[in-house]
This record gives C-alpha cells, sequence and structure tokens, in this order.
C-alpha cells in the first residue's frame, strides 16, 4: 500500500481527536482541518482539495442537511404541544416497563428498510427522548438502539442503495439478499440492545447539559438519569430513577399538559387543550409512509420498465412520478411540519410564539447541519486522494479466508472514507472479479461485503454526527456510545458469515 495515502489517513483521524479533545475548538473546525491535513498529506493540489471539501459539504447537505431543519421543528411541535407525550406514555403502557430500548432497535430497523437512517433518525428521535422524559431516565440507551437498529437494515436489507447495488454488481439474486439480509439484521439486534443497555447508564453522565435539559425537561432522574433494564426500569448505575408502564396507569403523568399560558390564551368556554395518540402520531407517521409509498411505487415501476439495475437511468412515470415528489424526505417532512403546526397546536397559540418555537427549533439544528455537513468534506477528500480504494486493493491481494476478503475490504474501506454504501460498493467492485476465484456464491460474498461496511462509524461518516449530536454526546463519550455499538454488530456479523459459508 502507498505509505503516503496510509500516512493521510492517520494524520488526519489524529487532527480530529487532538483538537476536538485538547482544544477549545470544536468539531466543525476540527473536521475541516482534518481534511485539509489529509488532502495535503496525500499530494493532492491545494485547489483539489478545496473543490472536495466544498463538493463533500455540498452533498451531504443536499441529502440531509433540510431533513434535519424540518425534523428538529417537528420535534419542538411535538414537545411544545403534548403531543411527545403522548406518543411516549402509550408506547410505554404497550411494551411494559423495561423493553422500550427493544422497541427502538425493532422500530428503528423497520423504518430504515424504506428510509434513509439519517432522515429516520431525525424523525424518530422525537420519540425516543419522550420516552425518556416519560420514564425519567436511559435516553443513550433508547437514542444508541434507535440509531444502530436502523444501522443494521440500511447497510444490510435492499432496497438501501448499498445493498441493492452490492447486488447488481456481484450478481447476487435480490430476493436471496433480503430474506438473508433479514436473517442477519434480527440475529444483530440482541447484540444492539445488549450494547445500549451496557454502555447508555455509563454515559448518562455525559449528555450535553443543554440536551439534557431538551430531553428531561425538569423532570428528576437522579444523577446519572439511567435506569437498568434488568432492574425492571426502577433504578440502576448512578442511583437513577426509572418509572415503568404500571407506574403510569393510574398514577399520576410526569409531566401536565402544555399550560394554556404556553400555547396562547384559550378562548373562554374553550375545552382544555389535550392531544390523543392518534393525532399525535400523524407528523410521524404521514411522511414515512409518504417515504415508503415512494420506495415501494419506484420498484414497482422501475420493474415494469425493465429497469432493474440500480445504476441504470430510470425516469419514474405516472403514479411513480407522483410519488417520487411527495414521498421525497424533504417534501414529506414539509408535510410533517404543516400537520404538526395545525393539527397539534390549538388555534388560539398566537402566530409569533410559534414562529418563535420553529426559529429555537432552527437554531438548535444549525450546528448540527454544520459539523453534519463537514463529516462529508472530510469523506470527500479521502474518496478524492484515493485512500479507499487503496485499501482495499492491498487486502484483496492477501492470503485471507475466502469470506474475509470482501468483507475486511469493505471494513477498511469504510474505517478510510466513512460511507458504508462507498464502503460496500467499492468492495463489490474490487471483489466481483475474484468471487470464482475465491470459491464464493455471490450471495455470500455480497452478505459479506454489506456486513462488513458497519465497522467503527465515527469522525468521517456523517450518520455518526447526526447520532452523536441529537444525543448529546462529544468525543471520547461518542467513540464509546456510537462507535462502539457499530463495531459490535460488525464483530457479531463475522461469526454468522462464517455459519453462512456453510451452506451459502
Amino acid at each position: 500500500m502507498d505509505v503516503q495515502l496510509l500516512l493521510a489517513l492517520v494524520l488526519g483521524i489524529a487532527t480530529i481527536v487532538v483538537i476536538v479533545l485538547r482544544t477549545r475548538l470544536d468539531a466543525f473546525v476540527a473536521l475541516l482541518l482534518a481534511a485539509l491535513v489529509t488532502g495535503f498529506v496525500a499530494g493532492a493540489p491545494a485547489g483539489e482539495i478545496i473543490t472536495s471539501i466544498t463538493t463533500g459539504f455540498g452533498n451531504t447537505l443536499a441529502s440531509i442537511g433540510i431533513v434535519i431543519g424540518l425534523g428538529v421543528a417537528i420535534g419542538k411541535i411535538l414537545e411544545v404541544s403534548g403531543a411527545a407525550d403522548a406518543l411516549a406514555q402509550k408506547f410505554v403502557k404497550l411494551l411494559g416497563k423495561g423493553r422500550e430500548h427493544w422497541a427502538m432497535a425493532g422500530t428503528g430497523a423497520v423504518v430504515s428498510i424504506p428510509v434513509f437512517c439519517d432522515s429516520g433518525y431525525v424523525i424518530m428521535n422525537p420519540l425516543a427522548r419522550s420516552i425518556a422524559r416519560r420514564i425519567r431516565g436511559r435516553y443513550v440507551t433508547l437514542a444508541l438502539a434507535l440509531g444502530c437498529g436502523m444501522t443494521l437494515t440500511h447497510h444490510m436489507v435492499p432496497p438501501t442503495p448499498g445493498p441493492l447495488a452490492v447486488a447488481g454488481i456481484l450478481g447476487a439474486d435480490l430476493g436471496g439478499l433480503i430474506l438473508a439480509g433479514l436473517a442477519f439484521a434480527l440475529l444483530l439486534v440482541p447484540v444492539v440492545i445488549l450494547y445500549a443497555s451496557w454502555m447508555g447508564p455509563k454515559l448518562e453522565s455525559e449528555v450535553d447539559p443543554r440536551v439534557r435539559e431538551a430531553v428531561y425537561a425538569g423532570v428528576p432522574t437522579g444523577t446519572g438519569a439511567g435506569a437498568s433494564p434488568a432492574a425492571g426500569g426502577r433504578g440502576g448505575a448512578r442511583g437513577g430513577v426509572g418509572v415503568g408502564a404500571d407506574d403510569l396507569d393510574g398514577g399520576e403523568p410526569l409531566r401536565e399538559d402544555p399550560p394554556t399560558s404556553a400555547l396562547g390564551e384559550a378562548p373562554e368556554g374553550a375545552a382544555p387543550h389535550k392531544v390523543g395518540f392518534g393525532l399525535a402520531s400523524l407528523p410521524l407517521l404521514v411522511p414515512l409512509l409518504l417515504i415508503v409509498l415512494n420506495t415501494v411505487t419506484a420498484a414497482i415501476d422501475r420493474n415494469t420498465q425493465g429497469v432493474l439495475s440500480p445504476t441504470d437511468e430510470y425516469t419514474p412515470s405516472g403514479f411513480a412520478a407522483i410519488m417520487a415528489f411527495v414521498g421525497n424526505p424533504v417534501v414529506a417532512l414539509i408535510i410533517g411540519i404543516v400537520l404538526a403546526v395545525y393539527l397539534l397546536l390549538p388555534r388560539w397559540t398566537p402566530r409569533n410564539r410559534v414562529h418563535g418555537w420553529l426559529s429555537d427549533a432552527a437554531a438548535s439544528a444549525g450546528l448540527i447541519i454544520l459539523i453534519t455537513g463537514a463529516g462529508g468534506a472530510l469523506g470527500q477528500v479521502l474518496r478524492d486522494t484515493g485512500v479507499g480504494n487503496e485499501l482495499a486493493e492491498a487486502v484483496a491481494g492477501l492470503s485471507l479466508p475466502s469470506v474475509l476478503v470482501p468483507f475486511l475490504i469493505a471494513s477498511l474501506v469504510r474505517i478510510a472514507q466513512g460511507s458504508g454504501t462507498v464502503a460496500m460498493i467499492t468492495a463489490a467492485s474490487v471483489s466481483a472479479p475474484l468471487v470464482d476465484t475465491l470459491g464464493l456464491s455471490a450471495l455470500l460474498a455480497a452478505l459479506a461485503c454489506c456486513a462488513g461496511s458497519m465497522v467503527f462509524s465515527y469522525f468521517n461518516d456523517s450518520y455518526f454526527w447526526v447520532v452523536t449530536r441529537f444525543t448529546g454526546l462529544e468525543g471520547t463519550a461518542a467513540l464509546k456510545g456510537w462507535s462502539g455499538i457499530t463495531t459490535a454488530v460488525w464483530a457479531a456479523s463475522l461469526p454468522l458469515l462464517l455459519v453462512a459459508s456453510l451452506f451459502l
């Protein structure tokens, strides 16, 4: 391998670590400086480095920036209207105490099959916050379970773009990959739960105070705001206090409904403002359903037109063209925020008060958007300098057990440039000429590419910044929480691959 490119990767990562942990500069500046260091050490011309940074920043925010802003705005309206609390109380009653993190992981896994995990996490995070507020703790556990549940199906199950492209490149049966990917995801969910349950309570005390205040809103949670599942949600590490479903049945709610003074002066004789579960769920469910319908109709339309490869040019027609518009995450979330404002807030709420809440949401989303874009900029520099391709070619030349070749190529490319989708597609492209030589079936090679791409999500992955900023984790806490849980499911997928190699 080219030593210069390896040095560029190492120094780029070191720049982020040193700046974030040892200086007064924040992650946004650290990521941009790391992109410059990486590009210069790799030998790229100065002009090309700047182009890579601006291109990566722009491309990342083109896909997720508006979604983050709208998602945070919906979350704010859910919070101030009392809708988020209504959703949380229903979930807690339905699931019973101590099982909320299973629901978050399962919900995340289902949502992320048709919906990009970035968008899905932004949409579903308010629910995790509300459940944490309702049970008085365990927010980090719930947030990690939700985020990694989404990671599993995003990386393993078509029709997400990465696995779909891998199937096309390797010639793997798409139906077989869907079934095998679902089986892997189901078997890996317990790993998500175990890691989130173990690490979450340890990190509760590390949550950014501003995020803690936004999540718990004055609800007493104990020193660590954590409750261990083993204790049934009634106490845990650091003296946290938990409340399960039984505590809510017939008991006093943890928070009162939004006071009239917060929503505006009610007309004389008006009924107290209260949002039910059905109405509260619409600003979340409608955008998700529109995005899902877009995915389904596009798949049917592609099949009708005979455009089966995700890399081939495709123009939606008829109803699929309509759904491509309204089911785009940006449009779907615009519909969601309109529903939130006009269905969840009473008519007497002053316009300037609503504008104030939306402004608060925009302010809180701003730093998340900037850091996410900077993560995309670093990833683009790593791609343009050829670090990922260099690692892939080096691994392909080693003498390894056949199933490990595509698995390790995807893993190293993921670490090198951050994008799981790029990692699995690169691994499939490099492995495709080797599949017959290695004696691998196309399906097993596809599974190996997809599983390998889950490893160690960190600074150069835009989803890392989405999850950790919404969760309120920084520095080593972010690495222990999010990088750790993604590496845990990656490691657990390896024995599954070895078992699968006996049958596929």
